[in-house]
């Protein structure tokens, strides 16, 4: 494990006392300016934090973990703090909740703020504009595990807990083709996440292979109102042919539920409906939505358990998939 940078450490350096030191970074007028230059520079150089919390910076164990999501609008996310939680307590360890509004700098800031706090681990779903996976072996360093969940880095060498997505997208396109659908579309998130792309690739080609003359357009939607409103531009027009939508997460079933709503089209009847889901939202319809199952508490479960075995001192890195089945509602 890595040193933390410490005063001693600087002081050592420049041939200055300890004192010196804790007063040029606090601006002390005593300090000449070119003291404080000399010792800011270094300070910065080994990237020497204040750490206020001197027994956590000891121990390196604080009995916390910190779980950092892009958003808490998502009931997925919910439910996988509310899985950590529950196990979390039962091991001593309390739990604190960062929202990152999928904001690579307040990312970067937390990543911070917890390396400071010498959290026990953190728990993190990256946002779509990560890209430097640095910040987080970092963490490493410092003995804080790290455990990508949901929306993880290509990298390989890291802990990963991941939904089985190409499983998920290939339940929910074998059942557009059980029940015999000529005209589909597929409503997907953002294109740049490997999330997307796994989950639109493995539809599009169970789908085709399935059936090669079936009618699949494609579409992007980052967030529920464009998904209501890209609905209600295609429908625009509806003619009555039979349509069935793929959503690919609870988001953009929400604004897609909506927009056919807001049409006054009745499913099965007029339009069918499946997507890929944590299996809150489908159950708020009647009839309820068919949904390949993705568990954001199974998810908590694993990454706890892979957590707890990186604090017993597991040291090698691992991809856990968790498994998705189909549940069957009324809306195909």
């Amino acid at each position: 494990m890595k040193p933390s940078p410490t005063l001693k450490k600087i002081a050592a350096q420049l041939n200055v006392s300890i004192s010196t030191v804790s007063r040029a970074l606090k601006d002390h007028p005593d300090i000449s300016i070119e003291t404080k230059r000399k010792i800011n520079e270094l300070a910065a150089l080994i990237e020497y934090d204040p750490n206020p919390y001197a027994v956590n910076l000891r121990t390196h164990n604080n009995k916390e973990f910190a779980i950092v999501v892009p958003s808490l609008s998502n009931f997925f996310y919910h439910s996988f703090i509310s899985s950590i939680e529950e196990d979390a307590r039962k091991h001593g360890y309390s739990i604190f909740i960062y929202r990152s509004s999928n904001d690579v700098q307040i990312e970067l800031e937390i990543l911070k703020n917890c390396r400071l706090k010498r959290v026990s681990g953190v728990f993190i779903s990256i946002t779509t504009e990560t890209k430097d996976i640095a910040p987080f072996l970092k963490l490493d360093e410092y003995g804080i595990p790290v455990i990508f969940f949901d929306k993880v880095p290509a990298y390989e060498l890291c802990n990963k807990i991941c939904i089985a997505n190409e499983q998920a997208a290939s339940l929910a396109a074998l059942a557009i083709l059980k029940k015999g659908s000529n005209d589909v579309l597929g409503i997907f998130g953002d294109p740049n996440m490997p999330i997307t792309q796994v989950r639109y690739q493995t539809f599009n080609r169970v789908l085709v292979e399935g059936n090669p003359v079936i009618r699949l357009q494609n579409v992007n939607a980052n967030s529920a109102d464009e998904a209501e409103q890209l609905i209600l531009t295609m429908l625009a027009d509806y003619n009555g042919t039979y349509l069935t939508i793929f959503c690919m997460s609870d988001e953009i079933l929400t604004g897609v539920m909506k927009a056919v709503q807001r049409k006054g089209l009745k499913f099965p009847k007029d339009i069918g409906i499946i997507c890929i889901s944590d299996g809150m939202i489908p159950k708020l319809f009647y009839p309820e939505i068919t949904y390949a199952e993705t568990s954001g508490f199974k998810l908590g479960k694993l990454a706890l358990s892979r957590m707890m075995r990186c604090i017993a001192g597991s040291s090698f890195a691992q991809t856990i998939i968790d498994e998705s089945c189909l549940v069957e509602g009324g809306s195909l």
